[in-house]
């Protein structure tokens, strides 16, 4: 009987754990840790990172295959949880986004009916809730993995850690007024008779902007379906200020042809080993996006592919980007939505934007292989891109971005890229010339360095690595360490980039300083690779990941039953 535990029980759990039941392995055991009180719905789609006003950026459809699919689960919602979210199951469908606490309530009922047809097929499961995990400690020696919790020490034979979300506190408990998220949003459900200021205008600014709107004022709408905003009389000063280094707002949900954004267009092991073998070790950043974003154009939307064939990267970028920044961004924003609601209408793709999104999800998995070059590239142009086309706002979301800056309560400020938030000392910030009683860091999930990683055994036991980039000209590294780079290090005759978090391979397996893989310790939580694994793609990163971790599994001793 081989021991598994999976720590973690939000929804990269859930995956995890599905693959493991349908995997036909029966001389298993799970074990799952879970530090709150329900398995599913994790910190985005929990108390801990959503409220009432929060709404989800993915529609049924798009949603990897679960046991029940999300319009046939709401039939079977109270008449009562549906009133108070105004869902009509009847006009529901699986284009339609639902409010993110309703959605975490299937997931978690998803995870339940899993664990249950478990238990039904004899694996033995074992559920510990309220059980946060201290410490992961690699035992080699014995091929098993120490399990250190509050209430005790387990071992295993393998441990995937799934602990999603990581929000560390760094200035939040020393200043009054300074926020380091958004979340749980249950500390910004304040009254604020004054302007506040958010760092970042994506998807966890705009969680902030409905969290501190919906406590400062009310939302109506009249009888066009208009949405407007009123104050409540005790926050007549109430203002947000949105700070953003590239002065943008992300773009709407559109219609999308493919809801489970290109699986089929990842490139081949076959083809990056092609690839690398013929640049050095290498998968160039330029092939990546001919592949996977020029390619998909040129089939499904002639006419812009013309405008853009014969551009670089860069060029693509640029073009992209001086359309929109020549722009109002309320305006834009006004533009987009009046585009996204004729996508919907007619169900056609604004094809670029979806294929933006495929090149973000199949780049994903083999970002370890681009030299240090095409990641500091990729850092400078494309990701800030993908960061604001990508972003799917719901339409409510949007609509709720309008009717605020309609009311002159919203506005967005641009700050420049070395312009930060300073602490004042007696009380919330000092930001881009302006005091703010309150600041609310709203840039989204961190990628974390690898010294803030929360489980110091594996660091001190040497079982990962800091996740690095070999630069393919050792002169571009020696130039960038001699400008006081601190990201470029000098190690065995070779200059290499540190990217964030700790290395794994293609099996999400740890990485030591050997670059030695670990078949007994998987790293699927996010904000641990986000230096091999740059886009964050929610549910089908989850299911994508589970599955080659799966295939590993089964060839690293757990028998197949």
């Amino acid at each position: 009987m081989k021991k598994i535990a999976i720590l973690g029980g939000g929804p990269s759990a859930l995956f995890m754990f599905k693959r493991l039941l349908e995997s036909g392995l029966d001389e298993i055991s799970v074990d799952i840790y879970e530090k709150g009180s329900k398995l599913g719905c994790g910190m985005p789609y929990s108390k801990d990172g959503a409220a009432d006003e929060h709404i989800t950026n993915v529609s049924g459809n798009e949603i990897p295959e679960l046991v029940n699919d999300v319009a046939e689960w709401v039939k079977s919602v109270s008449k009562d949880t549906l009133d108070k979210y105004h869902i009509d199951p009847k006009r529901f469908n699986d284009y339609k986004v639902l409010p993110r606490l309703l959605f975490g309530q299937y997931l978690c009922e998803q995870f339940s009916q899993l664990v249950k047809q478990a238990k039904a097929q004899g694996l033995e499961i074992n559920v510990h809730y309220h059980t946060a995990v201290i410490d992961i400690i690699d035992q080699p020696e014995k091929e098993q993995v120490k399990i250190v919790t509050e209430t005790g020490v387990q071992h295993y034979d393998r441990v995937i850690v799934c602990t999603g979300h990581f929000w560390p506190k760094k200035q939040e408990s020393l200043t009054a007024g300074w926020f380091d998220s958004p979340y749980p949003p249950e500390k910004i459900s304040l009254r604020a008779n004054f302007p506040v200021a958010i760092r970042g205008a994506s998807l966890t600014a705009i969680d902030a902007v409905r969290t501190l709107a919906r406590h400062n004022g009310e939302f109506t709408k009249d009888s066009s379906g208009k949405l407007s905003y009123r104050l409540n009389t005790d926050s007549p000063h109430f203002r947000l200020v949105l700070h953003s280094r590239n002065g943008l707002l992300p773009a709407v949900r559109f219609h999308l042809e493919d809801s489970h954004l290109g699986k089929e267009t990842v490139l081949s092991p076959e083809i990056i080993r092609q690839q690398r073998a013929a640049n050095d070790g290498f998968l160039p950043l330029d092939f990546v996006f001919e592949q996977n974003f020029k390619k998909g154009v040129a089939e499904h939307d002639p006419a812009t592919y013309q405008q853009i064939k014969d551009l670089s990267m860069e060029g693509f970028v640029d073009q992209v980007m001086a359309n929109r920044e020549e722009r109002d961004p309320f305006e834009l924003l006004k533009a987009e939505y009046a585009e996204a609601e004729r996508s919907i209408e007619k169900r056609q793709s604004v094809y670029w934007k979806e294929q933006l999104a495929i090149l973000s999800f199949a780049m994903n998995y083999p970002a370890k292989y681009f030299s240090a070059e095409d990641r500091l590239r990729l850092e400078k142009t494309l990701m800030p891109l993908i960061s604001v086309v990508i972003a799917f706002v719901p339409q409510s979301s949007a609509k709720t971005l309008m009717a605020l800056h309609d009311a002159g309560i919203l506005s967005l400020k641009v700050v420049d890229h070395d312009e930060e938030p300073e602490p004042d000392e007696n009380g919330g910030v000092d930001y881009a010339g302006v005091h703010y009683p309150l600041f609310v860091d709203s840039i989204g999930q961190p990628h974390l360095a690898f010294e803030d990683i929360p489980f110091p055994g594996l660091r001190e036991g040497h079982t990962i690595s800091p996740a690095r980039l070999r630069f393919r000209d050792p002169k571009n590294g020696q130039e960038l360490l001699e400008q006081g780079n601190k990201r470029v290090h000098h190690l065995q005759n070779n200059y290499y980039l540190t990217v964030p978090g700790l290395a794994i391979n293609d099996h999400f397996q740890a990485l030591d300083s050997y670059e030695a893989l670990n078949d007994r310790i998987y790293i699927m939580a996010v904000p641990f690779i986000g230096g091999y694994n740059p886009d964050y793609s929610g549910l089908d990163f989850s299911e994508a990941a589970s599955k080659l971790i799966l295939n590993s599994l089964l060839g690293t001793g757990i028998a197949n039953g």
